[in-house]
């Protein structure tokens, strides 16, 4: 069973992330904040990471480049998951590096494809 790694510090979309990546055949690793986020990607190797942008501590932005300047995590697939959803964030989310953007609220179909755009 593929896993991923769920970023994010408000229970309810986690659980919300969790019963979704269940229920699409997928195993979550939960970490709320960044640097939990970091040590869980380089004991776990993830297949894909989903981080939240507004973390306490250390925010997604700086996550993202830690784990890409890193050889052991760098091949992950880093999904945004994030409520900046104005025109334009998806664009830059994507230019600061991360592979793919999904905006809160999630849109369950859209959730679902950018997750298998990414996990064969």
């Amino acid at each position: 069973m593929k896993n991923i790694l769920v970023v994010e510090d408000n229970p309810l979309i986690m659980e919300l992330v969790r019963t979704l990546l269940v229920s699409f055949g997928y195993e979550p690793i939960e970490a709320g904040d960044g640097t939990m986020a970091i040590v869980l990607s380089k004991k776990n190797n993830p297949n894909m990471i989903l981080l939240d942008i507004q973390l306490p501590g250390i925010d997604g932005t700086e996550v993202l480049n830690i784990l890409k300047e890193d050889s052991a995590t760098r091949e992950i697939p880093i999904i945004a998951l994030t409520a900046h959803a104005m025109r334009g964030d998806e664009e830059k989310f994507l230019k600061a590096g991360f592979n793919g953007y999904v905006s809160k609220p999630i849109d369950i179909q859209r959730f679902k494809s950018v997750i298998e755009q990414f996990i064969a």
